[in-house]
């Protein structure tokens, strides 16, 4: 098992992004964007690509983009973005996901692991700094939206790039809302959690 160090995102890190994600953006030319960018359909199309690298580029560099990344010996392996949630436009535009939240909410909404890194705890250490990051940023409650899965159903990593609630549930997230397949909203009330039990390495 390797050592997987993570650390918060900095505004001179623009090239280890840039390295991570690679020439497809993480995924379809999205440069971590889809959940910044109001409106899908034709205004989402038209922003994939260039478009979204120089926005997500801009936003890193002035230091507005909150998240966490993970090393290997110093090698980018992942990627998980959080931050206030109204960073995040486009949740509102998802109806599973809205909710009453206020100015200390945050939003836990995308996570990307290269697929040689997958399946070695990168994710794990991911969410558990993450939620970490939230805390000492002020948040009270942390949203996560993971891709609930049938009983042995498998998905490739594209598809499930808000996470499984497994990666969740250990860190104290709760479904909002019944069970059943699909993405959900969870959330984890920092508030009202002992800070002790928030203490989870990666597995």
């Amino acid at each position: 098992m390797h050592r997987i160090d993570t650390r918060p995102l900095r505004s001179d890190d623009w090239p280890v992004v840039e390295t991570l994600f690679g020439p497809r953006g993480a995924c379809g030319g999205c440069w971590c964007m889809w959940w910044r960018v109001p409106e899908g359909g034709r205004t989402w199309d038209a922003a994939k690509g260039e478009p979204n690298r120089r926005a997500f580029r801009g936003i890193v560099k002035a230091g507005e983009a909150s998240g966490v990344l993970a090393f290997v010996e110093g090698e980018p392996v992942g990627w998980c973005a959080i931050g206030p949630r109204a960073d995040f436009p486009r949740v509102d535009r998802s109806r599973p996901l809205v909710r009453d939240w206020t100015a200390t909410t945050w939003s836990l909404n995308c996570l990307f692991v290269p697929a040689p890194w997958r399946g070695q705890g990168v994710a794990r250490a991911l969410v558990a700094a993450a939620v970490e990051l939230a805390r000492h940023g002020g948040a009270t409650e942390i949203e996560a939206y993971p891709q609930s899965l049938a009983p042995g159903e498998r998905q490739a990593g594209a598809f499930v790039w808000t996470g499984v609630p497994s990666l969740y549930e250990p860190l104290g997230f709760r479904r909002l809302g019944p069970p059943g397949r699909g993405r959900a909203l969870h959330l984890l009330e920092l508030a009202r959690q002992p800070f002790a039990a928030a203490q989870h390495g990666p597995a």
